[in-house]
């Protein structure tokens, strides 16, 4: 190991990094709050503060089984995280391009659903919109859809999923081996509920 501490000097570290906060400009003369908090903007369409901690207990609840739950996504194997959270374009006819347009975005700036992970009101409506993502509950699509069975009409799995939400039916996905797999991506982990 002596040839490590002829290699990784801490003199050579404070050299460095002596007096970084203070060498770049253009960084420095970033408008801030000053706050500790990010100063979350309300109308950002590429940052939200994600409701996800929010009226969270300390204490878990204890797990229920699922009973009378629906499928809403069926697939078979090798679905990816992309698949699941797909990082492309978004579509101005989605869940997720509707959002947009609700919240006065131009088509022309959707840019994508991997610029947007930062906000959870855009990738929960883009959570399996994948345009090759083939849910077999919707034969003959492609995309994010499904069918919402209690009226047998082919919509948006978002769409499909709210409808059922607000019917307190719980939901379930099945896919086949090898699922998620793909790059890695952390935004699956975390699509809400």
């Amino acid at each position: 190991m002596e040839f490590l501490d002829d290699a990784v000097r801490p003199d050579v570290f404070h050299k460095m990094y002596n007096g970084i906060a203070d060498s770049n400009e253009e960084w420095n003369n970033i408008p801030i709050t000053g706050g500790e908090l990010y100063d979350w903007k309300d109308d950002s369409t590429y940052i939200q503060d994600p409701p996800f901690f929010q009226n969270m207990s300390p204490e878990t609840d204890d797990i229920q089984p699922i009973k009378d739950a629906r499928v809403l996504v069926l697939v078979g194997d090798s679905i990816t995280t992309d698949h699941i959270s797909p990082a492309g374009a978004i579509k101005a006819d989605t869940p997720a391009g509707r959002y947009l347009i609700d919240n006065g975005v131009e088509k022309v700036d959707f840019n994508s659903y991997g610029s947007r992970r930062g906000n959870d009101r855009v990738m929960t409506r883009g959570t399996f919109a994948n345009v090759r993502l083939r849910n077999k509950l919707a034969p003959g699509t492609e995309g994010g859809y499904t069918t919402y069975f209690p009226t047998e009409e082919v919509m948006f799995i978002y769409d499909a999923s709210r409808k059922y939400q607000k019917e307190n039916v719980p939901l379930i996905v099945i896919a086949g081996k090898e699922e998620p797999g793909g790059n890695g991506c952390a935004a699956p982990a975390v699509q809400p509920r």
